[in-house]
């Protein structure tokens, strides 16, 4: 007996190519054909070949290779991006929705349009540069920037179902304080959170690349896609594919997320409607 699947195509192509992108970066030490940081002159800018599938860059190290540990930083540095983004937002959302209408409520959401009112991307700039060099910094500074708009979910969640019969419930069972917000209220606003977080894999991946790209994220010899492509500009005419290669990586994996979240979303409006 055949099941139906709800799952629209471009979906199913987007989770397959997310699975195949993770995975890559899981096994990147197994299938790694050679060492990422092995600096050899004798073989900078070389064609594709059995040694070195994708060719080398200018300083002889093995493209294929950095572009699986290159997965490995940018898919990694973005999970931890978004767990602290999650962790701040949720924690912020949920004081100022359980205090809304109060004096917390009032300053935790002017401090949230506050952060709101500028670009994240210029905004994580000036503080990665105040912070200096460092994926550890980016880090930081992409989280201290994104946790508004989590929080500002979060709070419009909390006050719509505090007032919940479950939530009263809870309450008169002597359910109050961490307890009720961990067991009962957090629970209940996972959803939303996760297609919120599936929407910004592919702009923390854009993010972090662009910051690498500049000078102020992952450092030489790491391999990192933005670093990449801004170590190959001098090379373009001698090596364009040094710059293709990184570029074509960011475009894949932004994708695959961005297919996740449309079919996430299309999910949520057709059971809305």
């Amino acid at each position: 007996m055949k099941t139906k699947t709800n799952l629209s195509p471009s979906m199913i192509f987007g989770i397959a190519l997310a699975a195949i992108l993770v995975i890559a970066a899981i096994i990147a030490p197994l299938i790694a054909p050679n060492d990422p940081l092995a600096v050899n002159m004798s073989h900078a800018l070389e064609g594709s070949s059995a040694k070195y599938p994708l060719g080398t860059d200018q300083l002889g190290r093995c493209v294929l290779s950095r572009l699986l540990y290159g997965a490995r930083t940018s898919l990694g540095v973005t999970c931890l991006v978004l767990l602290l983004t999650v962790f701040i937002g949720s924690v912020i959302g949920t004081i100022s929705g359980l205090f809304a209408g109060k004096t917390p409520d009032k300053l935790l959401t002017s401090f949230c349009e506050l952060v709101l009112a500028f670009p994240g991307l210029i905004l994580a700039l000036v503080i990665s540069g105040l912070l200096g060099p460092g994926i550890l910094n980016v880090m930081l500074a992409i989280a201290l920037v994104s946790w508004a708009r989590y929080a500002r979910v979060v709070r419009s969640l909390v006050i719509s179902i505090r007032k919940a019969d479950y939530i009263r419930a809870a309450r008169v069972s002597g359910t109050s304080g961490v307890k009720l917000v961990t067991r009962h209220i957090l629970p209940n606003i996972g959803g939303a959170i996760g297609t919120i977080i599936v929407t910004d894999i592919g702009s923390t991946i854009l993010k972090f690349a662009g910051l690498s790209f500049i000078g102020l994220g992952a450092q030489a010899p790491e391999a990192e896609w933005g670093m990449m492509i801004n170590d190959a500009r001098l090379y373009m005419t001698e090596a364009p594919a040094l710059i293709i290669y990184p570029i074509l990586a960011i475009t894949l994996s932004v994708l695959a997320f961005q297919l996740i979240s449309d079919g996430f979303r299309d999910r949520i409006d057709s059971k809305s409607n």
